[in-house]
């Protein structure tokens, strides 16, 4: 009778036991897979994406004119630099004359000529001005930009669709003259601007022809 007892008893022993051991799986907390999960990495980046883009506080980038888009940047959109969201290039500068400035921030010669083109951008008569960060990220991007005070609408292009567009070359920085009809012509020879200066006189030589 004993040895049905203590059989009954470790029979008993363990049932509880297992109890016990699911009753804690049950209530172990489980991890979030969410990208939206707090401190998941797809959320520290995006908090860091917009604690730069508050850092550099770039102009928003240009809206659509209402003219008619032609020329070889019809129909390319690409995100901005410094917002989320995305603009068509075409639609965005139709109608009026520009000069784009493309960049990296990998790149020492834009560096050194980025707050020429910010200043001329400042000056009373200039044409707009867009940046174009290409071969980058947003973050250095961005870090470039705030840590040399440079303002300017920007843009990205991470699929090359705009150097396409372009016919970029290699080698950055290189500039371009959009006209109020669509045309797109770069400044040539491609030397990087010391002043803004040089920049008002490659515009308004570009402008006259």
């Amino acid at each position: 009778m004993r040895l049905r007892a203590t059989r009954t008893e470790i029979v008993t022993t363990v049932v509880v036991v297992l109890l016990v051991v699911l009753g804690v799986v049950a209530l172990w907390p489980r991890s979030s897979t969410s990208g939206s999960a707090s401190g998941s990495p797809a959320t520290t980046a995006s908090a860091d994406l917009a604690a730069l883009r508050a850092r550099a506080a770039l102009p928003p980038c240009p809206a659509p004119s209402g003219a008619p888009a032609a020329g070889p940047l019809a129909g390319v959109t690409v995100p901005c630099l410094g917002a989320d969201g995305s603009v068509d290039l075409g639609a965005a500068l139709a109608g009026k004359a520009a000069l784009l400035n493309v960049w990296a921030s990998w790149c020492a010669p834009c560096r050194a000529e980025l707050p020429a083109i910010a200043e001329y951008a400042a000056r009373p008569g200039a044409v707009a001005v867009l940046g174009i960060d290409v071969r980058d990220q947003p973050e250095p991007a961005l870090t470039l930009l705030a840590d040399l005070g440079v303002r300017l609408p920007s843009v990205t292009d991470p699929d090359g669709k705009l150097a396409a567009a372009l016919a970029l070359p290699p080698a950055v920085p290189v500039s371009y003259l959009v006209a109020a009809d669509g045309r797109v012509t770069p400044i040539l020879p491609p030397v990087p601007f010391a002043t803004a200066d040089d920049v008002a006189a490659a515009v308004a030589k570009g402008t006259a022809a």
